[in-house]
């Protein structure tokens, strides 16, 4: 059995450490924290948030019932979705007139590597945030762009690629590696695959 390292510093972790801790310090512990609910503030200052289920359904941050991706009523704050009890994680609706697209690159990921098909679309992104998924098995890229219909693209490489813009929600997961909290235009990445 290896060594025990800390998730946010990869430094060894101390000798007592519990068995279910995941960081070497309060310091790597609060860091990690903020790593992973960072998002881009384009996003937070929107009124588009809900929370989601543990199996990915929304629900309202106010009364933990279902939520609808076409319903504003049903949406809240960043501040009141993130301080809800109701849920597992947050969810952000993307909705016409806000030019806000997400990438989700399915099944890309396995023991944190990325497939070389998922690294060359995310190559092909400007500086833009991207999250792993609630699954921690595909990763969504987020950026600006409309699209008039969500897509669904099946490739023989074993890529499965999904884009939205509106009509539908991401469940959040956290944030991929260092990622900017910055929302790029991806207009001639979608051209270039869908």
């Amino acid at each position: 059995m290896g060594e025990r390292r800390c998730e946010q510093c990869k430094g060894p972790m101390p000798i007592l450490a519990r068995a279910h801790a995941l960081t070497c310090s309060p310091r790597c512990r609060k860091a990690r924290s903020r790593a992973r609910t960072a998002v881009p503030g384009e996003l937070r200052g929107r009124d588009r948030w809900v929370r989601r289920s543990a199996d990915k359904v929304p629900l309202r941050a106010d009364t933990g019932r279902p939520a609808s991706s076409t319903d504003p009523a049903t949406w809240a704050s960043h501040g009141e979705a993130a301080a809800s009890a109701h849920g597992a994680g947050l969810g952000y609706v993307l909705a016409d007139g806000d030019d806000v697209v997400v990438l989700d690159l399915d099944h890309c990921l396995s023991g944190g590597r990325l497939a070389l098909w998922a690294a060359e679309i995310l190559a092909a992104c400007p500086p833009t945030f991207a999250e792993v998924s609630p699954s921690g098995t595909g990763l969504h890229i987020w950026g600006r762009g409309r699209l008039d219909r969500g897509r669904r693209i099946r490739r023989p490489d074993g890529a499965a690629i999904e884009a939205y813009s509106s009509g539908r929600y991401i469940a959040l997961g956290h944030r991929y590696g260092r990622a900017p909290l910055v929302l790029a235009d991806l207009g001639d990445v979608l051209d270039s695959l869908l």
